[in-house]
């Protein structure tokens, strides 16, 4: 049977949730044309309103607003984060992807796996928060572009601290304690460009970028031979695009490789450069070979021990709700953790289960959200407490 949800009154969780799908908050970074987050992030702020929890905006960019709420402890404890991300991908190829619509358990919809549902948890966390005479504040952050480059989170910590976080990212219920980064790079290689009847004149370097390839696959090589990390595995490369030459009867002078690198806890950037570096400094022994290396993004790996604090009492609280210990687990993308946790304050990722992120077929389990909401709610009393 499939229920369409319509005249929603918010009053449920379910509820909440497909309000929250009906709202399109397609990343404009992503699709051009879209939405963005400013009508998702004016709801969210007036039902929390609504309900007496002080909210604000924080502007990352024009048209680009995150919703930061604090329900105030009365003092002397500890303050909690959760983070949830309001943008999603686009809807191409995915009929009434705004339509939210429930069948045998599960939520159908944009978003409602990545991750509308993790939102809707924490808005009715923070809710319960209200009743629960906490000495610590429990901050809500809502925040824009986590599918693009996470202008969100990384405007809203500069005005926001906490003790610890909570990223409530999809994990099946299960506690992810580290996740990959990654370094986006380009290289160029450069020849000289001529008519294809003069070899003795032109240079070419799509085949200059042959050389660069073949290190590439040796670097994967080397990679899957160092030591994995206990839950990530290994690092990896791959090349993404490829550009070079202008037509058939030319020497190509330029050649463009972008690239990406697979980091994982440890591996800063500047090491991931520098080995790029020293491959090219390598090939340049040659006298023909002339190429130009230049890092153009890069997001650190994340880890936080699993002896930390907030994941023992999220680890506790949630065998409460689900009568076992929820596996400690590593996820291969990244997300905005990374960031929180760079801030300086311990992180753990931990959300409800479902499947289709990115996908046309895009799901959640309802009664997983329904846990972790009542699992963040204890994690709240136990850590503000």
């Amino acid at each position: 049977m499939v229920v369409v949800l319509e005249n929603l009154t918010e009053s449920t969780l379910t509820e909440l949730l497909a309000a929250l799908i009906q709202i399109d908050s397609t990343n404009p970074s992503l699709i051009a044309g879209g939405v963005g987050e400013a009508p998702i992030a004016q709801f969210v702020e007036d039902w929390l309103t609504r309900r007496g929890i002080e909210v604000e905006l924080d502007q990352a960019a024009a048209g680009r607003p995150s919703v930061v709420a604090r329900v105030r402890g009365q003092g002397g404890g500890y303050t909690l984060l959760l983070n949830a991300h309001l943008d999603t991908v686009g809807t191409a190829n995915m009929p009434d992807a705004l339509t939210p619509r429930i069948q045998d358990g599960r939520m159908y919809g944009r978003g409602s796996y990545d991750m509308k549902s993790g939102l809707a948890a924490c808005m009715l966390a923070l809710l319960d928060a209200q009743s629960a005479n906490l000495r610590g504040d429990v901050i809500l952050t809502a925040v824009a572009d986590e599918e693009y480059a996470s202008i969100g989170t990384s405007s809203v910590l500069r005005r926001v601290s906490a003790d610890a976080a909570i990223v409530t990212e999809p994990t099946s219920l299960k506690l992810c304690v580290a996740h990959k980064g990654f370094t986006w790079h380009q290289i160029k290689t450069f020849g000289v460009a001529a008519h294809g009847s003069r070899p003795d004149l032109g240079s070419d370097a799509v085949a200059q970028m042959g050389r660069v390839l073949s290190k590439l696959e040796a670097l994967q090589t080397e990679l899957e031979c160092r030591p994995a990390h206990p839950l990530l595995g290994h690092a990896s490369v791959h090349a993404s695009t490829i550009a070079g030459g202008q037509e058939l009867s030319s020497y190509p002078a330029e050649c463009t490789l972008n690239l990406e690198r697979r980091t994982l806890p440890g591996e800063a950037a500047e090491a991931v450069s520098a080995e790029w570096e020293g491959i090219l400094a390598e090939l340049s022994n040659s006298p023909d070979f002339k190429a130009e290396h230049q890092l153009l993004l890069s997001r650190s790996a994340f880890s936080v021990p699993g002896d930390a604090p907030i994941v023992q009492i999220l680890e506790v609280q949630a065998a409460q709700v689900l009568g076992h210990l929820p596996e400690q687990i590593g996820l291969s993308f990244w997300m905005d953790s990374a960031l929180i946790a760079g801030a300086g304050i311990p992180t753990v990722i931990f959300g409800p289960h479902g499947g289709g992120a990115h996908s046309a077929d895009e799901w959640v389990d309802l009664e997983s959200v329904e846990q972790c909401r009542a699992i963040l709610s204890r994690v709240v009393r136990a850590f503000c407490g």
